[in-house]
């Protein structure tokens, strides 16, 4: 007989791209269960991706959840997902004896920490991460298997702020919006700055409305681009909070991306996301592409291994820009 939670938490508290491919197992909640209650455990810079989901309820900062006690829409949670295996929050949820906590088999601590497991593992499927995020859920008589073209629909993520008219105003109507993200705050490979270079000289400046975001930590590092596009492209880098930018997302064209949050925010906003690749397990496309009506991955079909345990990846800076600059003329229907 399956247990029925009122009060639930989620789990995982790393980067802004795993939150987003987490989303859907709160939709899947709600639609089992439609009077739960569901708060999300993360990182604090992570809040305003979970603000935005019209899925979730509340937010619980890391830090709040490890030195008081747990609450959701103020009341006790009688369940807690590990999603994102964690040794110290699986610790710290038996300690605040929520009374079901579900996690993976697969971490010793689990057996230790959870009262409830799910025998399946990540490190050798070929299922994409969004799916293997939903396994959990077999602990709730949930056994749900969703194509990635229906996840790429359950985000929920429609509770934007409103933009500021400082940043509305930098897009232009009569031109394709896009965003070039080219670092990833070392969090994966990179498609390379000489190759956003190579885009931008291809990509006709009448169609295209060119803008450059990162954190401002980053900016440094793009200076070679800014140095040679000039005024082919708007700077954005560090000038906008998380929640601004999701809304600024929302309301351009496209994104380009290497693996990263912002791509899989563009695809979860249904915006053109595209995405280059390695064809390296485990960050190749087939386990972190992005999801949603515009996503497209660009990745060059080989075997790579000689490049595994580098920072430099060959692999991915062999994808040519003209391949990305045909598939967005291709994407481009906005007529002047």
């Amino acid at each position: 007989m399956k247990q029925v939670p009122h009060k639930i938490i989620i789990s995982r508290t790393d980067s802004i791209g795993d939150v987003v491919l987490t989303l859907p197992v709160a939709a899947v909640l709600k639609k089992h269960f439609p009077d739960i209650k569901i708060a999300f455990l993360g990182k604090a810079y992570t809040k305003p991706v979970i603000n935005a989901c019209h899925y979730i309820d509340e937010f619980i900062d890391i830090d709040d959840f490890m030195r008081s006690p747990a609450k959701v829409m103020g009341g006790a949670p009688d369940a807690i997902l590990h999603v994102l295996p964690s040794l110290v929050v699986a610790r710290r949820a038996r300690q605040l004896r929520i009374p079901l906590r579900i996690g993976t088999s697969n971490r010793w601590y689990h057996w230790l920490t959870c009262n409830r497991l799910v025998f399946f593992t990540r490190r050798r499927s070929s299922l994409h991460e969004a799916q293997l995020n939903l396994k959990p859920l077999r602990a709730l008589g949930i056994n749900a298997k969703l194509s990635l073209e229906k996840l790429g629909t359950l985000y929920g993520l429609d509770k934007l702020q409103p933009l500021p008219e400082q940043f509305a105003a930098l897009l232009q109507g009569d031109k394709y919006n896009l965003i070039l993200h080219p670092k990833s705050q070392g969090n994966g490979r990179e498609w390379g700055i000489p190759n956003f270079i190579g885009l931008i000289r291809l990509l006709d400046k009448n169609r295209y409305r060119i803008f450059i975001s990162g954190t401002q930590k980053e900016r440094p590092l793009m200076q070679a681009l800014f140095d040679e596009a000039g005024d082919c492209v708007t700077d954005i880098t560090g000038r906008m909070t998380l929640g601004e930018f999701i809304s600024f997302i929302a309301r351009a064209d496209g994104l380009v991306a290497s693996g990263t949050g912002p791509l899989h925010l563009a695809a979860a906003l249904g915006r053109d996301a595209l995405g280059i690749f390695p064809p390296i397990s485990p960050v190749h496309p087939g386990r972190w592409a992005p999801l949603g009506p515009g996503a497209q991955v660009f990745v060059l079909n080989k075997s790579c291994s000689d490049c595994r345990n580098s920072g430099a990846c060959h692999c991915i800076g062999e994808v040519s820009p003209q391949w990305l600059k045909e598939a967005l003329d291709k994407k481009n229907t906005i007529t002047r």
